[in-house]
């Protein structure tokens, strides 16, 4: 399968699915956060939107090295792109909320990470091979 229909495949699947992105700080320490939606760019790349917390962000600008799972966990079908994060956009910022209202440490930006593929996997809970596909 080549590296194009496999990202198609793979965004097909997140319709249905579940998205989550791991990042690590700069001692190597694993964060994993969903994400709201991913598309694809130009160039093969991936961009991934959310509200992501802030060490999910941090991790992204420090690290750079990301695991992505899209995984429709009813058909036990997904597929792990293993990239680097091409960069971080900003893409809307929360005003604050009402009086009363504040909750600390939860996200204020909505950001879109633009991810650089390197490998694509199958993933599946059920027994699969980890070679790029």
């Amino acid at each position: 399968m080549s590296r194009e229909n496999a990202i198609d495949r793979a965004l097909a699947i997140a319709g249905q699915g579940l998205v989550l992105i791991a990042t690590s700080d700069g001692q190597g320490v694993p964060h994993v956060a969903a994400a709201n939606s991913i598309s694809k760019e130009e160039k093969g790349r991936l961009a991934i939107t959310d509200w992501f917390c802030p060490e999910t962000v941090a991790n992204a600008e420090i690290g750079r090295t990301v695991s992505i799972v899209i995984w429709d966990p009813v058909k036990d079908e997904g597929h792990q792109i293993i990239g680097y994060v091409a960069a971080v956009e900003e893409l809307a910022i929360l005003n604050g909320y009402l009086p009363g209202e504040e909750t600390a440490g939860l996200p204020q930006e909505e950001r879109r990470l633009v991810i650089e593929v390197g490998k694509i996997m199958e993933f599946r809970q059920a027994m699969h091979s980890d070679l790029e596909e």
